[in-house]
């Protein structure tokens, strides 16, 4: 199978960047999948989970939360807001971060202090829902 050249990138780091043979992304109007030769595309992401197959380098499952993806030419490149290797989760410090993040939301002295805890603790869930799937 034809291969195309994928980059993956967070506000952290670059988390890969190498040839692949698919990914299916969450986009925003629904999943899709990535094949070399794809049309040119431009996407929002939605919550979710990429699978990318055909490099044994590359993390299979990702999380993903916000972002953009961007068929090309070139290839695929995201550039998520958060993106999480699946097989680097632990379950047990997953918890225990949900488990803090509920005691920010509840002890939350003001309603914006209260919000940035929320949407950390949302993004939390997500995860954990992904890792369970």
């Amino acid at each position: 199978m034809a291969s195309f050249h994928f980059e993956l990138v967070s506000p952290e780091k670059m988390l890969f960047s190498g040839d692949v043979e698919s990914v299916v992304v969450p986009g925003a109007d629904g999943d899709f999948q990535v094949f070399a030769g794809h049309a040119p595309v431009m996407s929002t992401l939605h919550v979710g989970v990429l699978k990318i197959a055909g490099n044994t380098n590359a993390p299979q499952r990702v999380f993903v939360r916000g972002g953009f993806a961007d068929v090309n030419d070139s290839g695929l490149t995201i550039l998520a807001e958060q993106a999480v290797d699946l097989a680097e989760v632990k379950s047990d410090q997953l918890m225990q971060d949900i488990r803090d993040l509920e005691e920010d939301v509840a002890d939350a002295k003001t309603d914006a202090e209260r919000a940035r805890a929320q949407a950390k603790l949302e993004g939390l869930k997500a995860l954990q829902l992904a890792v369970a799937h």
